[in-house]
């Protein structure tokens, strides 16, 4: 509710509802077992409420979006296996199946204590840009690391050459040069409650506090990420008050 940019952000209304059920509503849509909204203001609370979304009051003094996540699965009795996936409040436009595969992944990767997703980078600028979060994989499809500098770099090609000409004819060379195409993190997580439970337990990793992603913290524990590669960018979130005008639009 306290968005700097974009104030009462979780209660904006798009078509007629306020965000955060158009949001549940969508995740609901994964064919999840249950869906749950976890907020700290009883405004949220209400407007759940109103429109027959659960919803549980977490603390307001949360450092992420993890520990309020580890609070809630403590306070809906989920057992240690039980998977669950993490999605923003401001993300009207999540896919369903994308909710779906990241919660599939843990299922498929009995190793892995996280799942998340991500895309190929489709541009240079992309690639370079700190506020994109990139990632690289290893045999088994986990991350090996999360960073905002662009990685992989290829040290014997300048930065344009990654991308000579047209993104899609560029990428099978990427490919073919480095091993594998840059990836861009998609912010969505799924996890198995256990481990959400013990998450806020952990040490805070030196990658996590310089780098600012909370998700190197399980990496530097020793946990394993899975990663879904999906086929297309999602569906853009909502930090700006232009960003509510082109979600409304769609919507409309």
């Amino acid at each position: 509710m306290a968005s700097s940019r974009l104030a009462n952000k979780p209660l904006a209304d798009i078509a007629g509802l306020p965000m955060v059920v158009r949001v549940a509503q969508r995740a609901a849509q994964s064919g999840a077992l249950r869906t749950v909204v976890a907020a700290d203001d009883v405004r949220i609370l209400q407007a759940c409420a109103e429109h027959g979304i659960e919803a549980i009051a977490t603390r307001a003094d949360h450092a992420s979006g993890s520990d309020r996540l580890a609070e809630a699965c403590v306070a809906l009795g989920l057992d240690a296996d039980d998977v669950v996936v993490n999605v923003q409040g401001d993300e009207p436009l999540i896919d369903p199946q994308l909710v779906h595969s990241v919660a599939a992944l843990l299922a498929r990767q009995p190793g892995a204590s996280m799942g998340t997703a991500a895309h190929a980078i489709a541009s240079l600028d992309e690639f370079h840009n700190p506020n994109v979060v990139k990632l690289v994989l290893d045999a088994s499809g986990c991350a090996s690391y999360f960073s905002r500098a662009p990685i992989p770099w290829a040290r014997d090609l300048r930065g344009s050459d990654w991308w000579n000409g047209a993104a899609a004819e560029a990428q099978p060379r990427v490919t073919a040069l480095a091993g594998f195409a840059p990836l861009r993190h998609i912010g969505i997580y799924s996890y198995r409650a256990g481990f959400l439970r013990a998450y806020p337990t952990l040490p805070q990793a030196p990658t996590e506090a310089i780098e600012q992603l909370e998700q190197l913290r399980a990496l530097w524990h020793g946990h394993r990420i899975a990663v879904h590669l999906a086929e297309d960018a999602p569906g853009p979130g909502v930090d700006t008050q232009e960003d509510l005008e082109r979600v409304r639009a769609r919507f409309a």
